[in-house]
């Protein structure tokens, strides 16, 4: 069983609470499998200042995690879930860990982009217009923090987004475009896809690729 894994947290002024629902599940229902509604709702504390986002935290949404796949795992041969928020991290490593320890074939792939900005910049604008451009007010985007995720993340940790990002935007959507919004599925479907066929899970239970 594939299962899309998102959040429900702001993505800037000009994208949809769901973005990564979106992304994950559009990753998700490329690979071969039975395709399981979304688990929409993630680890999102540091985006917790912004109206509309919903936070279960790391401790909540693993005990979910391995719920489901204590449950799913009676009658699926494989559960694979398809993380599209960096958030989830935390939580998919220690219920896929866990799961794996008691002898359930469970792994998860993280929908990453190499080179890409971190949050509602162009990268995630790009495939929401390819995704759902009519989900996309491309008038009310601008331009955040572009400083590099390394420096920042002493502050995202201890203060959350806010701080850093007073519009709720790391990164520049300025230049996104549906046809690169296509191209960047794409390269994550086609690794994800490979992922699963050799199905190599690592220590912490993500699929290498």
């Amino acid at each position: 069983m594939i299962v899309p894994v998102g959040s429900l947290e702001q993505h800037g002024p000009h994208l949809p609470l769901d973005t990564d629902t979106v992304v994950a599940t559009a990753v998700a229902r490329e690979l071969p499998g039975m395709l399981a509604p979304p688990v929409a709702y993630g680890a999102s504390g540091e985006h917790e200042a912004f109206p509309g986002t919903v936070s279960w935290g790391t401790e909540a949404l693993t005990v979910v995690l391995v719920e489901y796949g204590r449950s799913v795992c009676r009658w699926a041969r494989r559960v694979l879930w398809v993380n599209g928020h960096g958030g989830n991290g935390p939580a998919l490593v220690a219920a896929t860990t866990l799961l794996r320890h008691e002898g359930r074939d469970v792994a998860w792939f993280p929908c990453a982009i190499p080179g890409a900005d971190a949050h509602a910049g162009r990268t995630e604008t790009s495939l929401l217009l390819h995704l759902s451009p009519e989900r996309v007010r491309l008038a009310r985007a601008e331009p955040g923090n572009c400083t590099p995720m390394t420096e920042l993340l002493p502050v995202l940790r201890e203060r959350g987004v806010a701080p850093v990002a007073p519009n709720g935007v790391l990164g520049d959507p300025t230049g996104a475009s549906a046809d690169e919004g296509r191209r960047l599925l794409a390269a994550v479907v086609g690794r994800a896809a490979a992922a699963v066929e050799a199905w190599d899970p690592g220590p912490d239970g993500r699929l290498r690729y």
